[in-house]
């Protein structure tokens, strides 16, 4: 058998309890993190890390917390974009107000002030949740938005209302700026989205996480039980928010390298809340392959008709793109709510019983 949990005993609640009980899970973890950190910035081209594999690490994260707060706590937000503009602007302030700081604590410091706003924000959801309270949430998304234009005091009243990022130095090597390596931003971005991945799968199999996923299939018999949902759910919007400033830091600080108010708009909410449903709601994994999907979409579409020698028009491909990203959402929506995690889920479950005894 290639993959099966028969056979791995546990012999202390430690052991029962850990983030990975099978060994051939642990295994894997290793192997892709090996890939990830060594392989990739070995054998990957500047093009791949730079247009593929950190945007999808940047978003993935984002994901993880707008899932955090959707998939795990059952209240729904359509101010993504908005908390990540948060974390861009203050980390830009940051910077401005402390240029000797060390630029990855200033971008993990930007999430705190993202987790400010959306306890702000998160504060109607003590009275009202479902359609009532994505709607609250988009009204902050509008809110954010009007403020990253109009307060020109956020981008340093610079002329062109954009967030352009300086050089920064950290152990004598560029890490942002023009003179930043796509290698270099990549390891970063790849080490800050693991080390929070691993923080957010702890965080949701302990007491918190628990009173979350109580939230979240009945906050009446929650609340019956000593669950104090005034408190759980402002946590749940501080935690997501949090994780979407850092990701919105790290998009225009290690990704795009500079960025507008058009950046954080409603559109990159969506973009975020679909990758969660696509995905799969209340699964970490999800987060990441909804935003592998999405974002290689566009660009398997444009290189595939290269191979046949068709010629394809790239708004032909946007419309395509829109087109296959509907039906996705309405297929797993309707047929598989936990989306791409659960297909996954059922092919280690296959691997289990292969080869087949017959």
């Amino acid at each position: 058998m290639l993959y099966r949990e028969a056979g791995q005993y546990k012999t202390s609640y430690a052991a029962d309890q850990a983030l990975f009980p099978v060994l051939q899970d642990r295994v894997g973890i290793l192997l892709i993190l090996a890939a990830a950190f060594i392989l990739v910035p070995a054998v990957a081209s500047n093009f791949v890390i730079d247009s593929i594999l950190t945007p999808v690490l940047v978003l993935s994260l984002a994901a993880i917390g707008l899932n955090l707060l959707v998939g795990y706590t059952g209240l729904l937000s359509l101010g993504t974009g908005g908390f990540m503009g948060v974390g861009a602007f203050a980390c830009y302030k940051l910077a401005t107000y402390f240029p000797g700081a060390n630029i990855i604590v200033l971008i993990l410091c930007s999430g705190f002030f993202a987790a400010a706003v959306g306890t702000v924000f998160g504060l109607p959801s003590l009275r009202i949740k479902g359609f009532y309270l994505a709607v609250a949430t988009l009204a902050a998304q509008f809110f954010l938005s009007w403020c990253f234009i109009r307060v020109q005091w956020l981008y340093n009243y610079n002329v062109s209302a954009s967030i352009e990022v300086p050089t920064k130095v950290v152990f004598g090597v560029a890490v942002t700026g023009p003179t930043a390596t796509p290698v270099t931003r990549y390891l970063i971005v790849l080490a800050i989205v693991t080390l929070m991945t691993l923080a957010a799968s702890n965080l949701i199999r302990g007491r918190i996480g628990r009173t979350w996923m109580a939230v979240r299939d009945m906050d009446i018999a929650a609340e019956l039980i000593g669950i104090r949902l005034y408190r759980t759910k402002l946590l749940a919007f501080a935690v997501s928010s949090f994780y979407c400033g850092v990701a919105g830091a790290m998009m225009v600080f290690l990704w795009l390298g500079n960025a507008e108010s058009e950046s954080f708009n409603i559109n990159q909410s969506f973009l975020i809340l679909f990758m969660v449903i696509i995905g799969g709601l209340g699964s970490l994994l999800g987060s990441f392959l909804g935003a592998a999907l999405i974002w290689g979409l566009p660009i398997v579409l444009r290189a595939a008709p290269g191979f046949f020698d068709l010629p394809i028009r790239t708004d032909t491909v946007e419309h395509v793109t829109f087109m296959i990203l509907g039906a996705l959402i309405i297929f797993f929506l309707i047929v598989e709510p936990n989306g791409l995690a659960r297909l996954w889920q059922i092919a280690k479950q296959k691997l289990r019983v292969w080869p087949f005894p017959y």
